[in-house]
């Protein structure tokens, strides 16, 4: 079957797009002025009995291509159906979701995080799918009760269906290392990892970015280290300031040193676009990183993205205690808006995206590793290089040795979150100290939190 490519790829920001159902693979398209995909077929037909379900998700282009694939495959088995898919980056995906909830005009389908899980469910913004999954509507038969679990709230509803499980992971230019005789190796302590940034800057003149202004899941990896949880219900769970010195430590020693990115080397760039990391991205070495931090799922996305020739290498991030820091986290969720004019529809979108073969066989785990152990096992010879590593990566390193992943993070942490960004910038342009940034972090953040709590 030929799947239309609808260049929403591209795209930044939620502006929308119009699917329609195909009627089979022969339906000819067309594309309007606004930049709508419509079948001929579906144009020329009463309309009075359509579906028209927005999804939103935010993605690189290799995400955004399958997943409006996927879409495609799905009107084009239920016609009548149509999607409007609002696709945006990172950096202004949960503000135009914010605005969104403020008009409660939320989309049918939403890809949520793990992190602000909990923040949607008790703003009364996601829909109980146990409903769906009791009528069968969503079947959940073949999803680990572990993973299944994570999507749920404190009062027991299930708001959220895992898409993927992943785990952190650091992806280095390999061929870079290797002609240099550099070599890494997995489970490095945070203070191995500085030396390693030293020498690589010494021997190759290439920086080194620790994760700048994506910050909190990698302060969250090192403080598991300590035993210590990032976010806690009204506070930080740091005992005092001096619990996250090791973290702006390293952002502190590589500027002085050298060896780290300036903030200045984001400037103009959208942080958390795989195609603009600076692994890939960058006209010189003083812009250039030899490495990044990363997420499993998105192997084939960096892989996509690097310049010809470049081999990749896979490690852990750094941390004192790798068992402890090392955890499998379900990717990203998708739940049903309570604004959602058609739940049931919806419900069957989520239902196609985790137990279809077909559907996956185009998704092809960009996600992680599908939730059904069905689905995982039967698109396993369709994946490609960068996602087979991935899910090596998950068997062999991270899943012997790693512990629970730490509660979905409490409200008041996009407040703390913005200030770790903050901070992070006025470490790296020399504006205050390591010391300084720990204390403003540990006192305000609190604030944040407690504000929240109350």
């Amino acid at each position: 079957m030929k799947f239309k490519k609808i260049a929403a790829a591209t795209m930044v920001g939620a502006m929308a797009l119009s699917l329609a159902a195909c009627g089979g693979s022969n339906t000819a398209s067309t594309s309007t002025a606004e930049g709508a995909v419509t079948s001929e077929a579906a144009a020329d037909s009463n309309t009075s009995g359509e579906k028209k379900l927005t999804v939103t998700w935010w993605g690189n282009q290799t995400r955004n291509e399958r997943t409006i694939s996927t879409l495609n495959l799905y009107a084009e088995q239920n016609p009548g159906v149509t999607f409007d898919p609002q696709v945006a980056e990172w950096a202004d995906y949960w503000n135009k979701l914010a605005t969104a909830s403020a008009g409660k005009a939320l989309p049918d389908v939403i890809q949520m995080d793990y992190k602000y899980l909990d923040q949607y469910i008790k703003n009364g913004l996601l829909t109980d799918l146990t409903p769906y999954v009791e009528d069968g509507t969503l079947d959940v038969s073949n999803i680990d009760e572990g993973i299944l679990n994570t999507g749920k709230g404190s009062d027991g509803g299930l708001y959220a269906i895992c898409i993927g499980e992943n785990a952190p992971a650091l992806v280095y230019n390999k061929t870079l290392l290797d002609e240099n005789g550099i070599t890494v190796k997995d489970n490095m302590t945070v203070d191995e990892f500085k030396a390693l940034c030293k020498e690589v800057y010494e021997k190759t003149g290439y920086k080194s970015n620790y994760y700048y202004n994506q910050g909190e899941n990698n302060l969250e990896y090192v403080l598991r280290a300590k035993d210590i949880t990032l976010f806690e219900n009204g506070k930080l769970g740091a005992a005092s300031a001096d619990d996250f010195n090791q973290y702006f430590g390293v952002f502190e020693d590589g500027i002085k040193e050298g060896w780290m990115l300036s903030a200045s080397s984001f400037a103009e760039r959208n942080i958390g676009t795989i195609e603009q990391d600076p692994l890939v991205y960058g006209s010189d070495p003083a812009n250039r990183s030899w490495c990044t931090f990363l997420w499993t799922n998105s192997l084939s996305a960096i892989k996509a993205a690097a310049p010809e020739g470049m081999e990749l290498g896979i490690t852990t991030w750094p941390s004192d205690d790798a068992k402890k820091s090392n955890y499998l986290k379900p990717g990203q969720f998708f739940c049903v808006s309570s604004d959602s004019k058609d739940p049931v529809e919806a419900a069957k979108v989520i239902d196609f995206f985790t137990n279809s073969v077909d559907a996956n066989k185009i998704l092809l785990a960009e996600r992680g590793v599908p939730a059904s152990t069905v689905v995982a096992d039967a698109i396993a010879p369709d994946l490609d290089a960068g996602t087979q590593s991935g899910m090596t990566f998950i068997k062999n390193v991270i899943a012997p040795n790693c512990s629970q992943i730490n509660a979905a993070p409490p409200e008041g942490t996009s407040e703390a979150i913005n200030l770790l960004k903050q901070l992070e910038e006025q470490l790296c342009y020399g504006q205050i100290t390591a010391q300084e940034a720990s204390e403003q972090f540990f006192t305000q953040g609190n604030a944040f939190l407690a504000a929240k709590a109350g």
